[in-house]
């Protein structure tokens, strides 16, 4: 059943990694100008809090990016979660060394995420 779960989940992934990342270009030739291809952008919980939070990289696009990959990997309850991490860094430590199932299946899907979030966001 997992198999399934994933398969399904890489098949979502693959359709998203596919819009692309941000500025960059696809060069559709017949000698037309590159058009550009943007990242995906949601709103939701982990876009507001990377919005709040005090990084330097943090913009509304790359916020935006990466609240639609959460979209696509994460449930609503594992993206409020998650969000505890822009404040709480330590809270991702014990979450990712907790022995807890619950705790090793949410970390496995946030690893999952946030690779994710930096192939398609970056």
């Amino acid at each position: 059943m997992r198999k399934i779960v994933i398969a399904g989940m890489m098949l979502s992934l693959g359709t998203l990694a596919a819009c692309g990342g941000s500025n960059r270009f696809e060069n559709r030739g017949g000698g037309r100008s590159p058009a550009p291809v943007y990242a995906p952008t949601a709103t939701g919980p982990i876009n507001s809090a990377c919005l709040a939070s005090d990084r330097k990289a943090r913009s509304s696009q790359l916020c935006g990016c990466i609240q639609a990959v959460a979209d696509q990997t994460l449930s609503r309850s594992d993206q409020i979660r998650a969000v505890r991490f822009y404040d709480d860094p330590q809270a991702a430590q014990d979450t990712r060394q907790s022995d807890n199932a619950s705790d090793e299946r949410f970390w496995d899907a946030y690893s999952n995420y946030g690779k994710t979030a930096e192939r398609v966001c970056s």
